[in-house]
């Protein structure tokens, strides 16, 4: 069941990533979440989503091509490697990064504590 939720939290971050759906984002996301982008760059949940909502981080498509999580302790990790197009402070590319996450228990459901991103 917790592998199930975690991966389809990783499909909706992803779909509301492309939308540039910030309220959905914000629902999903902790309120202390951080995203370390490739470049070592920890931004905090407001000033991602501020971005996404400016259009400075704008995701055309993501296709996640590989997913493992790792269920077996009380925080489930998953890793996802994507192919992510996307426009970053004025840069568009595809970029295939592995996204690590963490994930919290909330109201009896889970929601993203923090995620890494790395090139693969």
């Amino acid at each position: 069941m917790k592998t199930a939720a975690v991966r389809a939290l990783h499909d909706s971050l992803c779909a509301a990533m492309v939308a540039g759906d910030v309220a959905a984002l914000d629902k999903i996301l902790t309120a202390d979440f951080t995203l370390k982008h490739m470049t070592g760059y920890v931004q905090s949940k407001s000033e991602w989503l501020d971005d996404i909502e400016s259009g400075q981080m704008q995701y055309h498509r993501m296709e996640t091509v590989e997913v493992t999580v790792d269920a077996e302790g009380a925080v489930p990790e998953l890793t996802a490697r994507t192919l992510t197009d996307a426009t970053i402070w004025g840069a568009r590319a595809t970029w295939r990064l592995t996204l690590r996450s963490w994930f919290e228990p909330h109201e009896g459901d889970w929601v993203l504590a923090r995620t890494v991103a790395s090139t693969w």
